[in-house]
């Protein structure tokens, strides 16, 4: 057996919160800076995301930080907590990283930080990472997601070429949830609102019902892991969309917070693409 590569050490960032402001009603932008964001590696990508670092209150934790000490020497009940959140926006001149944050109150953890951060104060992060951007070859841009998956959808839409078809569906809460966004001429942005429907059900239904235009899809479909799994299911296998056009991932599950579904996330996958990947081969060859 090949030994696996070692694994990498996670690049650690200092950032200053630089300003915040009010979105809609559930979400907040936070702008990090400082000097010591100089080169970080943002903007092959339109999903980057990085992992915000919460420290356990009452932990003294050791300094300069290093998680691999801690994750050493701390029992795991003491680790900081790790929160995902995707960059909107990278400005390198000024040297300044934007987040948006969905929040419902004191619910959860990331959200009521940064409801209640204030400039100046400092905050740990690793990433960036991140995996996919538009296709400019690509007939046409299929995109699709809940708040969670917003601020991708969003720089994706700005970096596709000017007259290349897009269908951009995005799903919030309500009217008052919906934000301007920057879209290439001729570009079909729909917002759909879910009021007391569950999590996605609009955007599986808005997905197919489209009539797919012609030609090679690129597509980017993210959010609550559920709705991902239906609509993973319908591009595959009824649309057969080949698997290398697809972006698709849960970004969270309902019922579980990041730890839990993040614990969980990988096995759950690997049930989601056997489950789905068999049917699409047999429907293939032709089979039934």
């Amino acid at each position: 057996m090949a030994d696996r590569p070692a694994r990498r050490k996670p690049q650690l960032n200092r950032a200053t919160v630089v300003r915040t402001g009010r979105l809609t009603p559930h979400m907040v932008r936070v702008v990090l800076g400082g000097e010591s964001l100089a080169g970080l590696a943002v903007g092959e990508y339109t999903d980057h995301y990085i992992k915000l670092l919460f420290p356990v209150e009452g932990v003294a934790y050791p300094e300069p930080f290093d998680l691999e000490v801690i994750r050493r020497d701390l029992p795991r009940e003491q680790w900081p907590r790790t929160r995902t959140y995707t960059v909107r926006r990278w400005d390198p001149e000024a040297r300044e990283l934007t987040v948006d944050f969905v929040i419902h109150g004191d619910e959860g953890l990331a959200g009521p930080w940064a409801a209640r951060v204030q400039p100046g104060e400092q905050v740990l992060f690793s990433g960036p990472g991140g995996a996919y951007a538009p296709d400019p070859a690509a007939d046409w841009h299929l995109l699709a997601g809940d708040e969670s998956a917003l601020p991708a959808i969003a720089a994706s839409l700005e970096r596709i070429p000017d007259g290349v078809p897009v269908h951009a569906f995005v799903e919030v809460a309500g009217p008052e949830e919906q934000q301007e966004l920057a879209a290439p001429p001729g570009a079909k942005v729909v917002w759909l609102h879910r009021g007391a429907a569950r999590v996605g059900d609009a955007l599986v239904a808005a997905v197919r019902e489209l009539d797919f235009p012609k030609g090679e899809v690129h597509a980017f479909v993210h959010g609550e892991a559920g709705f991902v799994k239906e609509l993973r299911r319908h591009l595959r296998i009824e649309r057969e969309v080949p698997r290398e056009r697809l972006s698709i991932s849960g970004y969270w599950r309902r019922g579980h917070d990041e730890d839990g579904w993040q614990a969980s996330k990988r096995e759950w996958n690997q049930q989601v693409e056997a489950e789905q990947e068999a049917p699409a081969a047999t429907s293939a060859l032709g089979l039934r």
